[in-house]
């Protein structure tokens, strides 16, 4: 079948045609979906989006009407799209659910680490020849209290390798795994008693209505004063604002982020030449105890393969009359 691929990046085109490996005639467009380039999809029974993609109601009624009838998102969120909708108007909708959790929880540890052992600072100050070590005492992971908030495929790999560290493992989630209890010692608690606990958060839940700012002013207080928290899930599951308050108390000690809940239209772009506009992400780059990248967690070759081959094989499944493996 023809699929446009919109918010194509020029690392992932070569992973995609590797999977394809012609059986679908893909056109790549660097162009993100939205109410303006919808029509490039005219003539494509597919679309392949990601997350700066705008899958919205009116959107996929746009894609409905040009004749698209399949949307796989090459992505395990898909907050981005209105599955109602796409119900309502008979789209059938796949995602990626599952590429590399090894990926994002090693991301999420090194966060963890960076933060830990001051290594932004220790860069800096290498850079203009200062090797003092007074601004650099960091802590022993060994021994400290980890929360976990979302324990699933990736939160299980992060509770893995901080059991090889030596932490204790606290875990909030809405199913919780006795795997992870008997194998790691990871115990289940409520979002309360993890924030009052533990000395490190880090955060894999999806976002959904449910979890949008689920880490607001309330749970930032009762966290412990100088919590180091990591959030590789969902920018919207953190309150950004919320945020910059407790670092500026020093209730937040230290703060890692990959994901932001306003980076639509920021990542995933070369902006150098631009004014930066937002003045909430530019004060998060002023603070030395806050680590950012740019939403790189799942930015593996083993990842892109995943996602590549996941994502052509929802679309062989359609090409078929059949159900995609990962049909929403």
């Amino acid at each position: 079948m023809k699929v446009t691929v919109f918010s194509t990046l020029a690392f992932e085109r070569p992973f995609l045609e590797q999977a394809n490996a012609g059986r679908h005639e893909l056109l790549f467009l660097e162009a993100s979906l939205n109410a303006i380039t919808a029509a490039l999809a005219q003539g494509s029974e597919a679309v392949c989006v990601f997350a700066p993609d705008d899958v919205s109601a009116p959107i996929l009624e746009q894609l409905h009407a040009h004749g698209v009838r399949y949307v796989v998102v090459r992505a395990a969120g898909t907050d981005n799209v209105d599955l109602p909708a796409a119900h309502r108007l008979g789209l059938r909708v796949a995602n990626v659910p599952e590429y590399s959790p090894y990926s994002i929880a090693e991301h999420a540890v090194l966060l963890i680490l960076a933060l830990c052992r001051h290594l932004r600072r220790a860069s800096q100050q290498l850079r203009a020849n200062d090797f003092r070590l007074d601004e650099l005492i960091g802590f022993d992971l060994h021994g400290k209290t980890v929360g976990i908030l979302g324990v699933g495929r990736i939160g299980g790999v992060v509770a893995r390798i901080l059991h090889g560290f030596g932490c204790q493992l606290l875990g909030v989630d809405v199913q919780p795994n006795p795997d992870l209890t008997a194998q790691f010692g990871l115990r289940y608690v409520t979002l309360p008693e993890l924030c009052a606990q533990a000395d490190i958060i880090s955060v894999h839940t999806p976002l959904t209505a449910q979890t949008q700012h689920l880490i607001d002013d309330q749970a930032l207080g009762q966290m412990k004063p100088g919590v180091l928290l990591v959030n590789t899930g969902r920018g919207g599951v953190l309150d950004t604002e919320a945020a910059l308050r407790a670092l500026d108390s020093g209730q937040l000690g230290y703060l890692g982020l990959d994901v932001y809940e306003h980076e639509k239209g920021l990542f995933f772009g070369n902006h150098s030449k631009d004014q930066l506009r937002d003045a909430t992400y530019a004060r998060l780059l002023t603070y030395p105890n806050v680590f950012l990248t740019g939403h790189q967690a799942y930015l593996t070759r083993e990842a892109l393969t995943n996602i590549a081959d996941a994502a052509v094989a929802s679309l062989d499944a359609w090409g078929l009359g059949q159900p995609a493996p990962h049909q929403l």
